[in-house]
This record gives C-alpha cells, sequence and structure tokens, in this order.
C-alpha cells in the first residue's frame, strides 16, 4: 500500500510541474492569440473553440494549466460578467470530463487507474479512454456548442491579464497534489473491505445518483472511495461519469473549478446558478445513454 501510494502520485505531478512551468513560457503569447482570434472570429466561435479545446487537451496538460488557461482565456475575451461565470463553468465541465481520459489528466483519473491496476483490468493507458471516451467527447463537444450559444458577446472591459505563477508556486502545487493523491491511494485501501461489500453489490444507477454528493464532496476523494476491481466494467462507468459529471456542478466539486472560481472572483452561490441546473441535464442525458446501452 505505502509502495503504491509513494508511486501512484508521480505520473500527475510531474506533469503538473512540468506543464506548469511550461505555461509561465507561453502565458502572454496565449493571451494574446486568444485576443486575436476573439477579433478576426467573434467572442462566440473563441468560446466555443476554448472549451472544446481546453477539454480535449486537459488529459495531456493537467486539469490544473487547462483551468489556468481557462481562467486567462475568460479574462482575455471582454465578456459580461454572466457571460464570465457561463463560459467558466462550462468550460470546467469540459476540462473535468476530459482530464479522466488519461492517468495525467487529474487526481479522479490517477486514483481510477492506481485502483484498477491489478487484476481483473490491469488498467494501462489507453483504459480510461475506452472505457469512457465514448461518452466523454461527445459531451465535451456539446459543451463547447453551448458556449458558442449561451455567451452572448456583450461588450465588456478586458480584464488585465493575471500574472504567472512563479517556478516556486507551481513546484508547490504539483507537490500538494502528489500529497492529495498519495493519501487518497492510502484512503482508498483502507476502507477497500467496507467499499468492496457496498459498492460491488450497488446497483449501477444507485451509484451514478449517489454520486450527485461529489458536487459538494471532491469527486477524487469519492473515486478513492468508490472504484475498486470488483465492479465490472459496466458500474465503473455509471461511477466514473457519474462523479466527474456532478464535479463540476459547485466550486468545491474539483481542482479546476476551485482554480477558475478564485482567479475570476465567482462565488458559490453564482456559480451554481449556471452549473446545477447543466451538472443536473448532463446527468440526466448521460444517465439515459448508459440505460439505453446497458
Amino acid at each position: 500500500m505505502l509502495a503504491e501510494a509513494l508511486t501512484a502520485p508521480l505520473p500527475i505531478a510531474a506533469a503538473i510541474l512540468l506543464f506548469g512551468i511550461g505555461y509561465r513560457q507561453v502565458h502572454d503569447s496565449l493571451r494574446r492569440g486568444i485576443e486575436a482570434a476573439a477579433r478576426r472570429f467573434g467572442a462566440r466561435a473563441a468560446a466555443c473553440a476554448i472549451v472544446i479545446a481546453l477539454g480535449l487537451l486537459s488529459c495531456l496538460v493537467t486539469v490544473v494549466v487547462a483551468a489556468l488557461a481557462l481562467a486567462e482565456a475568460v479574462g482575455a475575451l471582454g465578456l459580461s460578467r454572466k457571460d464570465q461565470v457561463r463560459l467558466a463553468v462550462l468550460g470546467c465541465f469540459a476540462i473535468g470530463l476530459g482530464s479522466a481520459l488519461t492517468r495525467v489528466g487529474g487526481p479522479v483519473s490517477a486514483i481510477a487507474v492506481a485502483r484498477l491496476s491489478g487484476p481483473p483490468y490491469q488498467a494501462g493507458p489507453l483504459f480510461l479512454l475506452t472505457l469512457l471516451g465514448p461518452w466523454v467527447l461527445p459531451v465535451v463537444l456539446l459543451l463547447g456548442i453551448l458556449a458558442a450559444v449561451c455567451v452572448t458577446a456583450a461588450p465588456a472591459e478586458r480584464q488585465p491579464p493575471v500574472p504567472p505563477e512563479s517556478i516556486g508556486a507551481v513546484a508547490l502545487r504539483a507537490a500538494k497534489v502528489y500529497f492529495f493523491v498519495a493519501a487518497l491511494v492510502i484512503l482508498g485501501e483502507a476502507i477497500r473491505p467496507l467499499m468492496d461489500r457496498w459498492a460491488s453489490g450497488a446497483r449501477p444507477a444507485t451509484l451514478y445518483w449517489v454520486n450527485l454528493s461529489s458536487a459538494v464532496l471532491d469527486n477524487a476523494t469519492l473515486a478513492a472511495a468508490e472504484v475498486n476491481p470488483g465492479l465490472d466494467r459496466g458500474a465503473l462507468r455509471y461511477c466514473l461519469l457519474g462523479l466527474l459529471i456532478s464535479g463540476g456542478m459547485l466550486v468545491p466539486g474539483n481542482i479546476p473549478n476551485i482554480i477558475c472560481a478564485s482567479r475570476l472572483g465567482i462565488t458559490n452561490r453564482d456559480w451554481a446558478r449556471w452549473g446545477v441546473p447543466l451538472g443536473l441535464a448532463l446527468m440526466l442525458v448521460v444517465f439515459a445513454s448508459l440505460w439505453c446501452r446497458s
């Protein structure tokens, strides 16, 4: 258990460190590129492209870097306050979902792969992509379309750029995520006997809707408690998709929400006005798709 706790967080912590340092180098160029794209193609098209691109790239550059880039992009588009909140919520839903496709994307995927690395799944680099990709990718595209529709592009002053984090801050964030994931690995093993009995005997649909609680509780913590090799592939799909979608509904639900809300000054109440109805709608749509397939 201790060996797994020490090694499982290494890929995501290293990715956060490397891509965080890389983001510092392209920070100014990224903002100028977003402003130029908004002037040429319009704020709606830029918003759509930002949501889709960051949702898909988050599985490679990590949720932390994708969330920082989203916050910068929202400020660069010169949107009204209402549009800023909408775009931040849509982007964080996309980032939270897209990051789950690889082990280095975020804590949820890191925990899931660590818990499923043994028999019977022997989870490898493409395990989560094949398990969740047919649902995650269409939803990310849908969120991008919603961004183009829901952002009114009403003129407003562009926010001044947020200075990039220092290398020390980037390293500290990587260390925090390392210890966070390591602690969740230990937590998952500690409560494994209890959760194996409960989760393995629960219906997949029950797991899905119980995970609405991840809107308030960090979804990585629930992933550590629920994901275990005793679940079949269908139950794993219900469990993880329920965690990922509901995690975007409120600010505490996942890491990208917390980062964006902090850097853009969005309160939990403002987030909930858009995030809760959107999250419930996505939960219903995805549940119907899972139900039909099963």
